[in-house]
């Protein structure tokens, strides 16, 4: 019998691809999301460790700028994305080395450090980065085809599904695998996990590495989808947005970043044509009614009707 996740994500999938066809505008949005979903998840493997990053978008900006640097020399789409994931990698596996020393608190400033610190430096260095300019990225090939607008944002649009679906799976596996176990024990009784002869150190090291990877890739989607990369992809806000996603979504299952993702899309567009002065609040009082009412984010509040349901039957 196919696992209820399985279900629900192939059912999300079916969504995704019908709404984009009805609302031909919501391919953007869609593709955002889920950009954003595959970071979430990256964020996602610190929080079963207990460690929350408020810096993660460094990775996000990493891979971003590493698209609009590399798409004079490299064309291909399917060529950019992982190259910008590996790029975010190595950064991640360096500040991973140090990172991964601390915890709590500490773990979390001092990514945001490290983020703000590369913001000002895309800031400054004008001539290499052209500044709050941004630099517009051209159209990349995919599969060497070139594509007008329309199949060029189904052509990503299905690209960012296949990901979402593809490195989900993988995050599961790796989840219940014992590293992914591992985590977990970092979070309620490190010190046992030391006396067993596992490094913690290590073990939210490759976490790190991993969700460090995860947002570049990010980063490259958002910069082949919006064809412009700024700065402000690096900054706190951008990091806090993460946060928030992950909060919204839930961390019971790595469907809930991309749960949280998509709702978080689709509740700041409908909020900010609505409301364009208040949208933030509208955000605000989602959240606040997510912390207040389903502690476990939209995720949780799924699996309780369901098993609620289930009982009822």
């Amino acid at each position: 019998m196919m696992p209820r996740a399985t279900i629900v994500a192939l059912l999300g999938t079916v969504g995704i691809l019908a709404a984009a066809a009805l609302a031909p505008w919501l391919k953007f949005v869609l593709t955002v999301a889920l950009a954003k979903g595959l970071a979430v998840m990256g964020i996602l493997l610190l929080l079963r460790a207990g460690q929350v990053s408020f810096g993660h978008a460094l990775y996000l900006s990493i891979g971003a700028y590493t698209v609009a640097f590399l798409r004079p020399a490299v064309p291909d789409l399917l060529v950019l994305l992982p190259l910008a994931a590996a790029v975010a990698l190595g950064v991640g596996l360096v500040i991973g080395l140090f990172v991964a020393r601390y915890r709590d608190i500490f773990f979390g400033m001092l990514n945001l450090a490290f983020s703000m610190v590369f913001h000002s430096l895309l800031e400054k260095l004008y001539a290499i980065t052209k500044g709050t300019d941004g630099i517009r990225v051209f159209r990349p090939t995919v599969a060497g085809f070139a594509l007008e607008r329309l199949p060029y944002e189904w052509a990503v649009l299905g690209l960012a599904l296949l990901l979402a679906l593809g490195l989900g799976w993988l995050a599961a596996r790796f989840l219940v695998s014992p590293l992914g176990q591992a985590l977990v024990a970092i979070k309620t009784r490190e010190t046992r996990l030391e006396f067993a002869g596992v490094s913690a150190r290590r073990v939210l090291l490759v976490a790190y590495a991993a969700s460090a990877a995860l947002g570049g890739l990010a980063g490259a989607l958002l910069a082949c989808t919006t064809l412009h990369v700024t700065p402000h992809l690096a900054y706190w806000t951008q990091s806090g947005e993460l946060v928030f996603i992950a909060i919204l979504g839930g961390g019971g299952s790595i469907l809930g970043p991309y749960l949280g993702s998509v709702v978080y899309e689709l509740v700041r567009v409908y909020a900010a044509a609505a409301l364009p002065d208040a949208w933030q609040m509208v955000l605000g009082a989602v959240l606040l009614g997510i912390i207040l009412f389903a502690s476990r984010g939209l995720w949780g509040l799924y699996e309780d009707l369901v098993m609620r349901g289930w009982r009822r039957a």
